[in-house]
Formats: C-alpha cells, sequence, structure tokens
C-alpha cells in the first residue's frame, strides 16, 4: 500500500483573487490556533481497574494522539479486521500507557517497577486472588506477555512467547492462580506467505438461486493471497504458561477464534472458523465449529457447526439456526447453556416461541435439558447459583426487553421480573452487580436474595446514577444512594467494607475516584487529577430543553464562550453538532440523555472547541426520528429532521445567544448524513461540516443505520433519503472531510468524493478533504489538527464573516 503523508483537498468554490473551479491541490498539514491544539494536547482521562478483592486499583493513564508515522505502521486488511503483521496484533490499537496501583483502604500509591520503557497494553487481566495481573505488550516488532505482582508492586517478563492478538488479546487466569491460558503464535510458526507476481488466474465467484443478502462491508478477503495471508496470521496455539513459565500446549495449532475454560477448569469450550473462507462477509460471520476439548485439546463434545452466515435475513432479529451464544454456567463446574432458535432464525416466521434456553452438563453424555421458551431473542445468562439466574432476552424491532429469574436447577418455575422498552431510560432499573467467585468466575451478586442494581439514573432533571437493592422475591425496590447537584457521581461497586467506590465530577471538577461512606456521607478521594485544560475554565455549559413544532420534547449542550454576555455582546454565530437516532416511541424520543453536572471537558471532536473563537456551539442536539405504530421512524425523515432543526435554531435564539442568520449545520458518519440533507432540504444555514459520511443509498442496498428495508423493498424511500439525489439543491457551502482508509460499514471514502462531484457539478460551493491513512475516526494529531483548522476556516468565511445577502 503507497502511504502519503500529504493532504488531498478538492475545491468546488471561488478564491478570493484566485479562480479555482473544482482544483484538486496537494498540501501540508495545517494547524489551527493554539488554544485549540491545547485542548487537541490536554491528558485524556485516566481509567481504572478494580482488583477482584476489592482492595486495589489499578490506575490506567492513556496516551496522547499518536503520529501519522504510527498510523504508516505495516497493516493486513482480511475478513473485516485490520491487523499489524510485525507485531501479531491489532492495526492501530488503543492501549494503557501507564499503570499505578493504589491501596483503597489507605490510598497509597505505588509505581510499579520492571515495565517496558514505553508501555503499549493491549490487555490486563486480575489473577482471582488479586495477586497478579497479567498483560499484553505490544512494540513495533513483537507482543509479548508480562505479569505484575502486586505484592511488591513489579513486573516482569512472562516467557518467551508471542500472544497472537490480531483478533484482541484473550487471557484466562487458572483458578488454581498458578497459570494463564492464552492464544499465542506457534513456535513453529513459518514466514508469511508471499503474493506471486503474475496472477494464477481470475478472482470467481458465484450465485446460484440461493438468498445471500448481506449489508456493506469492509476490508473483505478478496483472492487466494488474502486467504493465505488469513490462515496464517489468524492461525493460534493454545496454550498455558505457569508462574514458574513452564509451557504446555494444548493440541495443535488451529484459527481459533475464542476458548473459554470450565469453571471446574476441567474442560475448555473451544470456537474455531472453518474453511472454505468467504469473500462476503467478515470473519463474525465465517463458518465455526463450537467444541469442548480436554486439557490435552482432545475433543470431547461437539456443540455446534455453523456454515457460513451470509443468508440471514436483513433484520436485526434474525439469528443463524442452531446453538449460538455457547457459553459456561458460571455458577457451575462444567455445564454448557445456549440458544437456539425456535423460529428458523426468521422474524417474518410468525411465532409465539422465538428462542429457547438449553443447558447441559459434563461428560456431555445426556440430552439437553431447556430451561426457558422465550417469545424475543436471547440476549444473556447471569448465574449466582443452581437456583438463581438471570435471563435476559430482547427483541429489537419493537425495542422490548424482558427479564427472567429462572432456577437452573428446575428448583422453581420461571418468573418474569420485568418487561420495559429499551428506549425508556427513564425507567431503567439497572444493571445488576457482580462478583468474583474463588475460581476467578463472574457471578451475579446476591446479598439475602436481593440484587444490587446500578443505573445511570436518567430523569428529567439529567442523568442522577443510583444503586437500589432488588428483592427477588418481593419485587420491592430500596434505594440505597443517589448522586445529587452539583455532582455527577456513578456507583461503580458497593465493597465488602459497606462503603461505596464511586467516580465523582462536576462541571470544574475532573472525574476522579473516591470511597463514600453510606452511613456518614464522608467522601475520600483516592485520586486528584489535575484540569486537563486550565485555558478553558471559563467556558460555560448548559443543559438545555426545548420542543419541536409537534410537541416532541429535545434538549441540547450550550456551550458558550468564556466571559460572554447575551444581553451585553449579542447572538453569536452557531454551530449545531447532532447525530439522528430512531425511536419507536414519542415519549422516549424526548428523554433527557446527559447530566448538567458532568465535567465540562471541552472536546476536539465535537465543535466544542469553537467555543475559544467566539461561537455558541449546540452539541450533541437531539435529532428523534419517531415511527410510532405501523409508521416506521425514516418514513418521515426529511420532515423530521427540519422540525429538529428549526427547534434547535429556536432554541438558541430564544435565548438571545444564536443569530439566526449566522448558524451552521454539522456531524459525523450518519451525523454527515443529515447535514447533507438538510442543506438539501432547508435554507436555515449558512454552512455545513460533514465528515466521514454516506450519502447516496444506492450503494448500501441491503439497509443502512437502523433501516431494515432494502432498496427493492422501497426504492422511493432510498431515493427520498439520499442527499446525492438531491445534490442540484445543495447550494449552502459544505465541507466534506472523509479518511481515506474509512472501515466503517457503509461510509466508503468514495461516498464524500461521489457527492463532492455532484455538488461541484451543479454549481455549488463545496470543499472535500481527504485525510492519508485515517479511518472512520480520526486518530493521528496531525490529521486532527488539520481537520479542525478546516472547520474553523470554513466557519469563518461563510459563518462567522459571513457577508448579509444585499437588500432587495
Amino acid at each position: 500500500m503507497k502511504k502519503t503523508l500529504l493532504v488531498t483537498i478538492s475545491l468546488g468554490f471561488l478564491l478570493v483573487c484566485t479562480l479555482a473551479n473544482a482544483t484538486a491541490v496537494t498540501t501540508g498539514y495545517r494547524e489551527p490556533v493554539d488554544a485549540i491544539t491545547a485542548i487537541v494536547d490536554a491528558a485524556p482521562t485516566p481509567g481504572a481497574s478494580l482488583s477482584p478483592d476489592g482492595t486495589t486499583l489499578l490506575r490506567l493513564q492513556y496516551p496522547a494522539l499518536p503520529s501519522l508515522a504510527d498510523l504508516a505502521a505495516p497493516e493486513h486488511r482480511l475478513a473485516g479486521v485490520r491487523l499489524n503483521p510485525a507485531n501479531n496484533g491489532p492495526s492501530q490499537p488503543r492501549y494503557i500507557a501507564g499503570v499505578t496501583l493504589i491501596d483503597i483502604a489507605s490510598g497509597q500509591r505505588r509505581d510499579i517497577k520492571g515495565l517496558p520503557a514505553t508501555l503499549k497494553v493491549i490487555a490486563a487481566e486480575w489473577s482471582a486472588n488479586s495477586r497478579y495481573i497479567a498483560v499484553v505488550q505490544l512494540d513495533d516488532n513483537q507482543s509479548s506477555l508480562w505479569r505484575i505482582d502486586t505484592k511488591n508492586a513489579t513486573a516482569k517478563r512472562w516467557g518467551k512467547l508471542q500472544p497472537n492478538a490480531v483478533q484482541g488479546a484473550r487471557l484466562e487466569w487458572a483458578a488454581s492462580n498458578d497459570a494463564v491460558y492464552l492464544l499465542a503464535v506457534a513456535a513453529k510458526h513459518p514466514a508469511a506467505p508471499l503474493a506471486t507476481i503474475v496472477p494464477a488466474g481470475p478472482v470467481v465467484t458465484e450465485a446460484r438461486n440461493r438468498t445471500a443478502p448481506a449489508r456493506t462491508y469492509q476490508d473483505l478477503l478478496q483472492n487466494q493471497h488474502d486467504e493465505a495471508l488469513f490462515g496464517h496470521y489468524f492461525s493460534s496455539q493454545l496454550l498455558k504458561i505457569t508462574l514458574n513459565n513452564k509451557v504446555t500446549n494444548i493440541g495443535q495449532p488451529a484459527l481459533i477464534r475464542s476458548f473459554s475454560l470450565s469453571p471446574d477448569n476441567q474442560h475448555i469450550l473451544v470456537n474455531q472458523i472453518e474453511p472454505p473462507f468467504s469473500y462476503a462477509v467478515p470473519i463474525f460471520r465465517f463458518a465455526n465449529s463450537t467444541e469442548v476439548w480436554n486439557l490435552r485439546g482432545e475433543v470431547n463434545y461437539s456443540v455446534a457447526k455453523q456454515p457460513v452466515a451470509d443468508n440471514l435475513p436483513i433484520s436485526f432479529d434474525a439469528v443463524v439456526t442452531g446453538p449460538r451464544s455457547v457459553s459456561w454456567r458460571n455458577d457451575a463446574p462444567a455445564t454448557l447453556h445456549w440458544a437456539q432458535a425456535a423460529d428458523a432464525g426468521d422474524p417474518a416466521n410468525q411465532a409465539e416461541v422465538r428462542d429457547q434456553l438449553w443447558q447441559l452438563a459434563a461428560p456431555f453424555s445426556a440430552e439437553p435439558v431447556k430451561l426457558l421458551d422465550m417469545a424475543f431473542r436471547f440476549r444473556n445468562l447471569l448465574a449466582a447459583n443452581a437456583s438463581t439466574a438471570l435471563v435476559y432476552e430482547g427483541w429489537w424491532q419493537d425495542r422490548q426487553e424482558k427479564v427472567w429469574l429462572i432456577s437452573p436447577d428446575g428448583s422453581a418455575e420461571p418468573k418474569l421480573l420485568w418487561q420495559r422498552s429499551t428506549e425508556d431510560r427513564y425507567a431503567d432499573p439497572g444493571q445488576p452487580l457482580m462478583t468474583t467467585a474463588a475460581n476467578g468466575q463472574r457471578l451475579l451478586r446476591l446479598e439475602q436474595g436481593q440484587l444490587l442494581l446500578i443505573a445511570e439514573g436518567a430523569s428529567e432533571q439529567g442523568n442522577r446514577p443510583f444503586i437500589d437493592k432488588y428483592d427477588l422475591a418481593t419485587g420491592d425496590n430500596e434505594r440505597l444512594w443517589r448522586s445529587e447537584a452539583p455532582y455527577y457521581e456513578y456507583p461503580i461497586t458497593l465493597l465488602a467494607s459497606g462503603k461505596l467506590l464511586t467516580q465523582r465530577e462536576a462541571p470544574t471538577e475532573p472525574a476522579d475516584f473516591y470511597l463514600r461512606d453510606l452511613q456518614t456521607d464522608e467522601l475520600t478521594a483516592l485520586t486528584d487529577t489535575p484540569h486537563p485544560m486550565p485555558h478553558t475554565l471559563g467556558i460555560s455549559r448548559e443543559l438545555i430543553n426545548y420542543q419541536r413544532g409537534d410537541g416532541v420534547p429535545m434538549s441540547a449542550n450550550l456551550i458558550l464562550p468564556a466571559g460572554y454576555d447575551a444581553k451585553r455582546d449579542g447572538p453569536l454565530p452557531t454551530i449545531i453538532w447532532a447525530y439522528p437516532r430512531e425511536f419507536r416511541n414519542a415519549a422516549a424520543a424526548g428523554q433527557v440523555a446527559d447530566s448538567p453536572y458532568r465535567f465540562n471537558r471541552i472536546s476536539y471532536w465535537t465543535p466544542q472547541f469553537l467555543a475559544t473563537q467566539g461561537y455558541a456551539v449546540l452539541d450533541n442536539a437531539t435529532m428523534p426520528i419517531v415511527g410510532e405504530g405501523e409508521t416506521l421512524p425514516n418514513d418521515n425523515f426529511i420532515a423530521q429532521l427540519v422540525l429538529n432543526a428549526k427547534a434547535a435554531i429556536a432554541a438558541g435564539v430564544s435565548r438571545g445567544v444564536t443569530d439566526a442568520g449566522r448558524v451552521a449545520i454539522g456531524g459525523h458518519s450518519y451525523g454527515a448524513f443529515m447535514t447533507a440533507n438538510l442543506l438539501a432540504h432547508t435554507n436555515l444555514f449558512q454552512a455545513g461540516i460533514a465528515r466521514s459520511g454516506a450519502y447516496n443509498r444506492s450503494l448500501t442496498p441491503f439497509g443502512f443505520q437502523r433501516e431494515q428495508r432494502t432498496l427493492w423493498d422501497d426504492p422511493a424511500l432510498y431515493l427520498a433519503m439520499s442527499p446525492f439525489f438531491h445534490a442540484d439543491k445543495l447550494k449552502t457551502p459544505l465541507l466534506l472531510i472523509h479518511g481515506t482508509d474509512d472501515n466503517n460499514s457503509g461510509t466508503f471514502p468514495m461516498q464524500s468524493e461521489r457527492l463532492y462531484q455532484a455538488v461541484k457539478g451543479h454549481g455549488g460551493t463545496t470543499r472535500l478533504v481527504m485525510l492519508p491513512l485515517e479511518s472512520h475516526g480520526y486518530r493521528a494529531r496531525e490529521s486532527v489538527l488539520h481537520m479542525l483548522w478546516e472547520t474553523q476556516s470554513w466557519l469563518d468565511e461563510f459563518v462567522k464573516n459571513a457577508v448579509p445577502p444585499a437588500a432587495p
């Protein structure tokens, strides 16, 4: 692959004093003003990982943006996966760059000695006894396994093996805490196959009377050499390495996609990719087999064999036939559970029972036992013990969820705990807390028959996280604690001491970890994060609520420049940044989805950074697309977009902060699609910013976003929703930005290139910026800074400093 470090820009407008009629130019990277650059370079928000015993916090530091040179590292694109052949890891991974141990009881912090000088950790896994942390380190030319000893805060490399992390690093500790199981590059792995200079023949694919619809996927296998590379890089040796570096191979190298130890550590559940490899779908739809191995790698039981899943119906509720979602029941020594479709996996089939949940205990010689019939699709099973487990099922089309209480041992009949709309955030009861058993298994945490539930706590006042106790026998709910203004505080877990571990933040205070005594309400800080960008402290952020013309409630984050006073300074140039979301319920569409008390970290990814340059920003402006009953959301997509946009502008104008004659609209991905549509169908805006979007829906003919109808089901819908087919109406200045290596389904770089050509061909004002080496989200510092420079320059010209139209 040829990699260029220059930005290609196409111009379709008249530059001052220069005729540039659709010229393509190449320019170096540009940088915005220092105030914006400082936002980009600010330290990322740290994270943390809690030890299983709840006594130690591993503080995680994340790196600043990578350089363009980092993005230029070797890369293969195979079966929907981008990998680095030099180190057997993912391409351009996000990683941990620093770690610190914090004792929760005392607050003592300890640096870890012996780690690599340049830390790039892509996986970290605690042992069940909390003594060790296994980590996978990525260097330029290798991957390696390391072990942190939390007792003495030291680290060392663990053996000489190379983890195979092309699909992400998978580590699993033995229940005895003295060994780790992982996938590694085989010790005698041959060299990668070389491509032949002269093709052996044409690439031929064929279809014969077999329905096989598929959404648009990127990075698929394309030829026999790709197949050979796939077989080479995805082949792994499953092995066990002990604390004293003894390595035991389990079975032979194979195309292992995942593995899982049984809770008693006597069996291994293994999922393998099976040939032939598909050129039509990515790896997660390849033919595969699921087996139970013994510790020597011998097959004890074959659970399922799935063919290539290239003929599923175009529906989010469609599934494969046969066993799927195969897992161990974490509370039992060696019992499998899986879901199986009872409706042939097709939502179009009428059926009272859609899915069935089964289990089978070792030695896997008896008949499977049915645990539950479900009217929806199986989602998850969380077990506490043989008599208590939760089963989640859901139906996407209606946004419905059911949660059942079941007894895997058959001691009680299934009991429906609740059924709710997944769109109704206000009624979300929360997610149950889990606990780590002595053998390392994650179990449902029960306290005298009660669940502990943690939720975001969405409300009309914004998110107010809480922790509840829920009585499984009576259904009674007890509120243990809830976040209070003027803070946003999220409960992480209830410790054995009875204290609550939380993460708290406020508009001027970055998120930090705290211990909260629920009896006295006393707070003890465990971390103290400095403000990452003090020069933005004066910028205000307010969660505002308003309504659109048909009464649907809406909200947005209003960001205003430091020291700004609407009465004194008058209305400002404004940019609205949004992302449309579909809803099946109008009431749910209007629910508030944020908190006014989150830390006001000024973002560069959305236009919040423009508040440093005198703009008002309506960020995360809700853009609901509602369809109730027989009406589907996209049936009125354009009309609802216009309603939303008018309401957002009116909200800014009514507060005296928005100049209605100087407003821009922008968005990323589906937000870019929204932007182009609004510019094509309204005269509300003076400019638009569209990043990494898809604009011609005929190029995504088997559905897009949450639309399940195909182009042939409703060609008029696809035509109406595609701004490409309305390019003759796109006269408002439009800045298009796209990564040349976009890997997102549907948003091929060609989408922006073709829209640019269409707008230019009809005499519109547009600019196309293609960022080399960038995927769907831009990561290199050079790319991000250039994106911000382009954005501000465009808005300054066409919005902030726009010449008002001449009076008639």
